[in-house]
């Protein structure tokens, strides 16, 4: 198996690349606009396989131009609910969804020293989590799990560190 974690900056491109047609196509598909902002934040959150916070795409975006906090935050409510990116909510930032095609649960491994984080997609990770919130009486509506932990490399880095 491939690691998840591990980004070459040939792969990066075509990663980049392939979620901005995807979202052409999803939001063909959903017949709704990917107007430039939409699709400029959505370039932005993918050019780093890290969260990126709202401020931060701010401040990048604001670098080629005036814009408002508003018109960021506005891009990206449209994003999540087309299923282009998802919310980690522990470190209050966003990340680009690896399989929008695909609605799915967000499940996400995040290493706390590197900040890089690794999607994956596991049902029964959401089946158990569906069975055990019935079982409790609870019907869940969204999920997102959120693992924190170190990637493999910065575990190498700490072993050899000592």
């Amino acid at each position: 198996m491939q690691d998840p974690f591990e980004c070459t900056p040939s792969v990066h491109r075509n990663c980049v690349s392939t979620a901005l047609e995807q979202a052409e196509i999803i939001c063909r598909q959903q017949h709704v606009c990917l107007t430039p902002t939409r699709r400029r934040v959505l370039e932005l959150v993918w050019q780093q396989h890290r969260p990126v916070g709202a401020y931060d795409l701010l401040e990048q975006l604001q670098q080629q131009g005036r814009v408002a906090p508003p018109t960021v935050y506005r891009a990206l409510d449209f994003l999540q609910q087309q299923g282009l990116i998802h919310r980690l909510e522990s470190l209050n930032a966003f990340v680009g969804c690896a399989q929008p095609q695909h609605p799915h649960q967000g499940q996400f491994l995040i290493c706390q020293s590197c900040r890089n984080l690794a999607e994956i997609a596991d049902p029964k990770i959401s089946q158990a989590i569906n069975s055990s919130a019935l079982t409790a009486g609870f019907t869940p509506l969204s999920q997102t799990v959120e693992v924190m932990g170190l990637c493999a490399a910065c575990r190498q880095k700490e072993l050899a560190d000592g």
